[in-house]
């Protein structure tokens, strides 16, 4: 197999292919070989993304585990990029959500790849977007968990079809609820440890009060749900709503409206993040144009532009 996989490498290889691939992006992602790769995946999205993000200790990786033994006992494939804080010494992740998973190594079904999100405020690292396209063209679901929730991590909804927000009761987390913007993030709020009874009732009335005073942006009525992981209950529930929310999005061009925008925003990111903003400026309309176009192609494009100045 080469250094970086081709598209049928990718889909037939299984994990070796994926690891090679990932490996690649993060090591030279300019490589015109990388970019025909990403394009190509890009252009044959399969999974629904969905994101989980919430405060450390909410129960993430609990339920990432559930959600991996249900969707793996109907033989769904599944592929997961957990996202945590990194190490101030090494600059890698700190906290190694491949370590706190409980999954099957040697299933070919399943894939981790863990990634530190460095100095990024965002709640992402800065490979995500591109980890997910590949992923996206290559299994039933990706599950991209993020370091938390707060005003400036709630860059999730720019990588997934379907947000889920953990909260836990007597957490204090219902304060948080208030601020601009976090009740704009979810598709699905979860209350974790519902088995706490009175708590996990307030916390629930505690969000749904958040809700109503939020900005409608959608005709999706977010529904707050209640799981325990000690109880084992909740799950059902969840996948129920995750398979609602799917099938609203495919309707009314739903999901290709969102990922276009989801393009749009990550293609001035990698702008701004590489040429700052006079980047954007110098391009101005250029980053609304060919809405269509292969997007990591439109990326170097742009870049060598901006380059060639």
């Amino acid at each position: 197999m080469p250094s970086v996989p081709t598209f049928e490498d990718l889909v037939a290889g299984g994990k070796p292919a994926l690891a090679l691939a990932l490996s690649a992006i993060e090591r030279r992602p300019d490589d015109p070989d990388v970019i025909d790769l990403l394009d190509k995946a890009w252009a044959n999205p399969r999974a629904h993304v969905i994101g989980l993000t919430g405060p450390p200790g909410v129960g993430k990786s609990t339920l990432t585990s559930a959600l991996i033994k249900s969707w793996r006992s109907s033989e769904a494939t599944v592929g997961v990029i957990a996202v945590d804080p990194s190490s101030k010494r090494s600059g890698g992740a700190l906290l190694g959500d491949r370590t706190r998973l409980s999954t099957d190594p040697e299933d070919a079904g399943v894939f981790v790849r863990s990634m530190a999100a460095r100095d990024r405020l965002g709640g992402l690292a800065g490979l995500t977007h591109a980890a997910m396209v590949l992923m996206r063209a290559v299994f039933d679901y990706v599950l991209v968990e993020t370091v938390g929730v707060g005003q400036s991590e709630t860059d999730v909804v720019r990588v997934a079809d379907t947000v889920i927000l953990c909260i836990q009761p007597g957490s204090g987390d219902s304060l948080q609820f208030m601020k601009a913007g976090i009740m704009e993030v979810p598709h699905i709020v979860l209350v974790t440890k519902a088995d706490l009874g009175a708590a996990a009732d307030r916390a629930r009335a505690d969000v749904e009060g958040a809700l109503s005073l939020a900005e409608e942006h959608s005709d999706w009525a977010v529904p707050v749900l209640m799981a325990s992981a000690t109880a084992g209950t909740g799950l059902a529930g969840l996948l129920e709503a995750l398979t609602q929310r799917w099938d609203w999005l495919q309707t009314d061009k739903r999901l290709q409206h969102a990922r276009t925008a989801q393009d749009q925003a990550w293609l001035e990111e990698a702008i701004r993040e590489r040429f700052g903003r006079e980047g954007v400026r110098q391009l101005g309309a250029r980053l609304n144009q060919q809405a269509g176009a292969a997007l990591f192609s439109r990326q170097a494009e742009l870049a060598a532009i901006l380059g060639a100045h």
